[in-house]
């Protein structure tokens, strides 16, 4: 891996390999990229390599058509053999369509049958599946990296993934930094038909989709009940629940004591300028009568700590900086870890505005989610006109086909977030950075209470008043302390990413950006640049911040790539 090593594939494996008319010589190459793996499994138009050994969870010999039955399958796999595995924290245990799998466990997988070859992920894609297609083959892996040893070089940029990163802080759809390497979708599959030799893509509808949600009447207590099924299989394990100064995150470890489990819960300053979580984790759990750290971060190490966490991420967003040293103490530690990921859209409307729920149409609904998820204006341009329109040009495009199934669903707000800022931004710190080491637990993407909290009417959750039903059912007491949710106190801590060894590290990378891509930024931006690192002192707005970060991130893209990429020369220059 360049630039770092590779993550230690502890609690969830690293695989590769291909499908259909694959070259063995190809294949070796990616499987010597990455991580070191073993062949797991192969055949004539399959083959998968893992970090750990994978266990199929159907192993099976298919009749042939005059009626004898295969070879009995091996590691080699047969023409008649039905052979089926997957490589999440959790999987199936007998066969079931590729589409059930992935809604049931979030699990990727490979299926290989007498007829076909199934290459898929789950069903919101929280473990990615890259993937290059070469003629009649895909390689896969599950980083981005490896598949770079078959690219063709110099790598070609994909700027529609770099408008959405800047813009929103993470790309949509299949894109990834490299126009080669693509990113397969959730709730999609790669299938090779042995019959005719080809590979097609199929790209479904997941359940909560397929089957709109009505008004059932769930109540605050059937939340915390079914809150309470979804945990059950961690009774007997020894959890980290770490808790900020939100809802979700006290609800989870009220919810984790109540069952007696044995829990620690660890909190670390979110670098929001306030650091609120830490006074208020405290006394949620005191309350909760938890053993509770504080995971201290330190400003001056601040450059490394951005470098580590986008690398780990493959520069795929420009979140998760200030978790870096939170999440090497959680590989330490080896609990795994409770996350709150997804409560914000499926029980408190986060990031759904008024606007969003009173638009008459889905048209109106769509844009005033997309202004919602997207990098306010900063006190200043930072991007230069021509830019600035082709990336509100490509985003609104790549949002609307993102979001296009679910038009006029009656959960499409909610289910817009999950399915492009939640799935492709805010899961990566579980994913990728806490995880591989360590599994992520996610209770509230639990089938059951999915279903029930996705029912409920955006209408009743607004304001939080449905969250803080939930929050009194799940404890009294923790839910009357003051929270991040509410109005806020005015004590105010320096950021560490505005201090200066931030400073001198982004003034670098906004460098590099101004001398690769100088039409990008706007000339306000570059006269802030041509001062020095103190220049930067006044993005102190938290639109200018994120606005920031993402142009840092695509100059440290360039500064471990360059070397390795082609023309640079933007769409909006060539641009007739």
């Amino acid at each position: 891996m360049r630039k770092g090593k590779w993550p230690e594939y502890g609690a969830r494996p690293y695989v590769c390999g291909a499908i259909g008319a694959y070259d063995p010589a190809r294949l070796e190459v990616l499987a010597k990229a990455g991580p070191a793996v073993r062949e797991v499994h192969r055949s004539s138009g399959a083959a998968l390599f893992g970090s750990a050994p994978l266990v199929p969870y159907v192993r099976s010999v298919i009749a042939t058509p005059d009626g004898a039955a295969g070879a009995p399958p091996s590691a080699t796999g047969t023409a008649g053999a039905d052979v089926r595995f997957t490589w999440a924290e959790r999987g199936p245990d007998r066969a079931m369509p590729w589409l059930a799998v992935a809604e049931t466990f979030e699990a990727p997988g490979l299926i290989d049958e007498p007829g076909a070859v199934t290459l898929h992920t789950g069903a919101f894609g929280l473990v990615d599946v890259y993937y290059l297609a070469e003629g009649d083959a895909v390689y896969f892996a599950g980083n981005i990296e490896p598949l770079l040893a078959l690219a063709r070089r110099p790598y070609e940029v994909d700027w529609d993934a770099w408008a959405a990163i800047l813009k929103l802080t993470y790309p949509l759809l299949e894109a990834t930094p490299y126009k080669q390497v693509r990113r397969l979708p959730g709730s999609a599959a790669l299938v090779w038909s042995r019959t005719n030799e080809k590979i097609t893509v199929e790209k479904r509808a997941p359940r909560w989709v397929r089957e709109e949600p009505f008004d059932r009447g769930v109540t605050a207590g059937d939340i915390v009940a079914l809150l309470h099924e979804a945990l059950k299989p961690y009774d007997d394990r020894p959890l980290l629940v770490p808790v900020s100064g939100g809802y979700d995150s006290r609800l989870l470890a009220s919810v984790v004591k109540s069952r007696g489990i044995d829990v620690e819960s660890w909190t670390t300053s979110p670098d929001d300028g306030l650091d609120n979580d830490l006074d208020f984790a405290r006394m949620v759990t005191r309350v909760l009568e938890i053993p509770h750290r504080i995971v201290a971060q330190d400003a001056a190490a601040y450059p490394d700590e951005a470098r580590w966490a986008a690398r780990r991420l493959e520069y795929l967003t420009s979140h998760h900086a200030w978790y870096s040293p939170f999440a090497r103490e959680v590989h330490a530690a080896g609990r795994p870890v409770v996350d709150g990921l997804a409560g914000g859209p499926l029980m408190k409307n986060f990031l759904i505005t008024a606007d969003a729920v009173g638009a008459g149409t889905s048209a109106g609904r769509q844009t005033a989610l997309l202004a919602a998820l997207s990098t306010g204006e900063p006190h200043m341009p930072m991007l230069s006109d021509r830019a600035l329109a082709f990336v509100e040009d490509r985003v609104g495009t790549a949002f609307a086909q993102a979001t296009s199934m679910l038009r006029g669903h009656r959960s499409e707000l909610p289910l817009s977030v999950l399915h492009t800022r939640t799935a492709r931004g805010i899961a990566r710190s579980p994913v990728n950075l806490v995880g591989p080491e360590v599994t992520p637990v996610f209770p509230f993407l639990h089938p059951e209470f999915f279903d029930a909290a996705l029912s409920v009417p955006v209408e009743r959750k607004e304001g939080g008043r449905f969250y803080r039903e939930i929050l009194w059912a799940a404890n009294p007491r923790v839910a009357s302390l003051p929270s991040t949710n509410g109005a806020l106190p005015h004590r105010r801590v320096p950021l560490r990413s505005a201090g200066p060894a931030a400073r001198e590290w982004n003034h670098r990378m906004l460098l590099k950006v101004a001398g690769a891509v100088p039409s990008l930024m706007s000339a306000p931006m570059l006269e802030a640049i041509s001062r020095g690192p103190d220049g930067l002192t006044a993005f102190g707005s938290w639109n200018s911040r994120f606005w920031l970060r993402s142009l840092v991130l695509f100059g440290s893209w360039l500064t471990d790539y360059e070397d390795l990429l082609g023309d640079l020369t933007p769409p909006w220059e060539t641009a007739s």
